[in-house]
């Protein structure tokens, strides 16, 4: 690929991005939260209900093979994407969030009374509240790693943290409010030197990094189809062999049985022994199209260019709006800018920002036991993706510096 980013060829492939909004051309810094779509995703969709609707792994007849195959094409996709060993070991779920539930509730009874669980305060709640819920039903104690504070995990907490009783390390992989980017390789081999296992929370790092679950080592890898260019509604769990064999089904139902009786039930073989029910078919095979669209450009020129967008804007922020707060300045971060507009309420910043087209996310950002301890009740984040351009980060710090004046 040349060395200059196509971004204005590929701009072209989200009509979304030629919307105005209020008047103005509208620039999304909301990739954090999810993704635009690109037409050729979209259009994966289309065909799918248009030509090859039938439901999936139960038909003999021409459209059910077809629409297995496409499914089944796309998880071979999938681990292919992300280094998996093996298909077996890709589950679709719907999303991050499932995925982190799953574990948590099938993993989880495994667990008893005592056993450690070790999150960190950067969590996202999905990869909280979950393990709360087994804390409830079995026992489990929770212990948090504290951040440094430029916003990198305190890694010497981390490893004093970890004991014989450790059974699980969740930790997120990029944070969605810092932008931090975690030494997870190490978190895994250190758990690992523990006794415990490890899941990685990976739905802010799969469109904007490199990632191979097996070089990592890590047990579960997780993610979502929306904030890498896919549909909404399909997550991924990676999982290794030999502990989702161990693992009870995390739902009954169609698919995910062996044989059935009133006396007696056993289960399908790996990955459709955690997949009950019809799976939103259509959706994987189109998250297929999302995975070919960020290969065909490159993860390492994605990255490259969502750096430059994000060095652009805080050099010009630094420089230009002192009044302005960064969140998250651990060297390597992500191109997420979370911050606070001197004394001004994020919701105000934001709906300004709006009023010039700029769509950023404000709130506590699914992460209050973060915000607890930034001392901060809720921040504005701009976040960019593979579309955003120099013209945009510009757009943005403008708009800062127009409605500044209005808030401080």
């Amino acid at each position: 690929m040349s060395d200059i980013f196509p971004v204005g060829r590929l701009r072209s492939d989200f009509p979304i991005l030629s919307r105005e909004i209020y008047g103005k051309k509208l620039v999304y810094l909301d990739n954090t939260a999810s993704t635009q779509t690109p037409r050729q995703v979209v259009e994966a969709v289309e065909d799918m209900y248009y030509l090859h609707k039938a439901n999936v792994h139960r038909g003999v007849h021409t459209l059910s093979q077809e629409a297995t195959e496409m499914m089944e094409a796309t998880r071979r996709e999938v681990a292919d994407f992300i280094g998996a060993p093996s298909t077996q070991e890709v589950i679709f779920t719907r999303g991050t969030t499932e995925a982190i539930n799953l574990v948590a509730s099938s993993f989880g009874q495994l667990l008893g009374q005592g056993d450690e669980i070790i999150l960190s305060v950067m969590e996202h709640h999905a990869n909280i509240v979950p393990w709360q819920l087994l804390r409830a039903r079995r026992g489990v104690v929770i212990k948090v790693v504290p951040m440094l504070p430029d916003g990198s995990l305190d890694m010497h907490a981390y490893r004093s943290l970890l004991s014989p009783r450790t059974r699980m390390v969740a930790i997120t992989h990029v944070s969605n409010v810092l932008g931090t980017v975690n030494p997870v390789a190490e978190i895994i081999r250190l758990a690992h030197e523990a006794g415990a296992v490890c899941l990685i929370d990976g739905a802010q790092a799969i469109a904007h990094i490199p990632v191979d679950v097996a070089a990592l080592g890590a047990d579960f890898y997780v993610f979502s189809s929306h904030k890498m260019y896919g549909p909404c509604g399909i997550g991924v769990l990676y999982g290794r062999r030999e502990l989702l064999e161990k693992m009870p089904p995390y739902q009954g139902g169609g698919e995910m049985i062996g044989h059935v009786t009133f006396e007696h039930t056993t289960w399908a073989e790996l990955p459709f022994k955690f997949e009950a029910g019809t799976p939103d078919y259509v959706g994987i095979a189109a998250f297929r199209q999302a995975l070919a669209y960020i290969q065909a450009i490159g993860l390492d020129a994605i990255a490259s260019h969502e750096e430059r967008l994000l060095d652009h804007a805080s050099r010009r922020i630094a420089a230009e709006l002192p009044q302005v707060t960064v969140y998250g300045t651990a060297p390597g971060k992500a191109a997420i800018i979370s911050f606070n507009l001197g004394n001004a309420h994020p919701y105000d910043t934001g709906m300004l920002l709006d009023k010039l087209g700029i769509a950023c996310r404000t709130g506590h950002h699914c992460a209050q036991p973060l915000m607890a301890a930034l001392g901060i009740e809720g921040t504005v984040r701009a976040s960019f993706a593979l579309y955003n351009t120099i013209e945009e980060a510009d757009a943005f710090v403008d708009g800062l510096l127009r409605i500044a004046p209005m808030l401080t």
